[in-house]
Parts: C-alpha cells; structure tokens; sequence
C-alpha cells in the first residue's frame, strides 16, 4: 500500500479548523511559497497533510512573535534545502529570538505603565463613603480637594 494511501488528507476547511487559521491564510501561505506544494485529489481540491499542520503551526508562531514575510520565505527556502540549510536556519532563529526578547521587554514596559495607570484610576474612582462626625455629614471631593457638608 503506498503512502498515498495510508496518509490521513485533511480538506481546506478541516485544515484550517485543525489549524486554527481561515482558509484564506492557508491559500495566502501556498501564494506565497510558504506552504510546499499542496497535494490535491482527483477533483483538483486541495488536501492537506499531518506534515502540513505541523509546518502551519511553525508558520503561525512565525507570524505571531512578527516574523516578517520576507524572512518567512527565506526559513521555509532553507528548510526546503534539508541538512544543507540548517546553519542559515539556525542563524536566522537566533537573530529572531533576540528580536523576540527585545519585544517581550518592551511589552513587559507597557504593560507596568498600564498597571500603574489602572491603579491610579482605580483610585481615584474607588466609592467614597459618607461619614458622620458629631452630627455633620462629609463627604470627601475627588482625590481629597476639599469637603461638602450638609446640614442635618
């Protein structure tokens, strides 16, 4: 039994469900080489592999740490060469790692100053309650800038 005939073929809709990608992304991948040449049945249709998905998947957390394209297609070219390619490839992760940290660090700043502005204006918003105090009620201005009293 050849290989053909014992290989699991996914549909475009079932790859992209499996992928969690729309089916235009996948179609987007093959336009742009990034995907190898999609297998398709006897009706012209494409169908998908477990390679396939596992290779989606290296592609998707290409994109999600902003992997450019260009960079895309040159790590899918030298996976492509095999054993060949696996230095350039090795270097070409390595820079993308330290852009990667380098993006971490800077979202890890962001989200303090977030955080720090949540909490002032949590503050500043937080429910003031009344208090009495020998028959006079205060009740505190915003962040404490004066009182208003009332008359019993």
């Amino acid at each position: 039994m050849s290989n053909e005939q014992t290989t699991e073929w996914l549909s475009p809709m079932q790859m992209a469900d499996r992928c969690g990608v729309p089916a235009e992304t996948l179609r987007y991948y093959e336009r742009e080489g990034l995907l190898d040449q999609v297998h398709r049945n006897d009706g012209n249709q494409r169908r998908y592999s477990a390679d396939d998905v596992a290779w989606v998947g290296v592609l998707r957390c290409l994109r999600v740490t902003a992997m450019p394209i260009r960079e895309m297609k040159r790590f899918a070219e030298l996976v492509r060469v095999g054993e060949a390619g696996v230095p350039e490839r090795l270097e070409l992760l390595r820079s993308h790692r330290q852009q990667v940290l380098e993006q971490r660090a800077a979202l890890d700043d962001a989200l303090a100053m977030i955080d720090h502005k949540i909490d002032i204006y949590s503050t500043a918003v937080a429910p003031v309650t009344d208090a009495d105090t020998d028959g006079v009620t205060t009740t505190p201005t915003l962040g404490g800038r004066g009182i208003r009293t009332s008359s019993a």
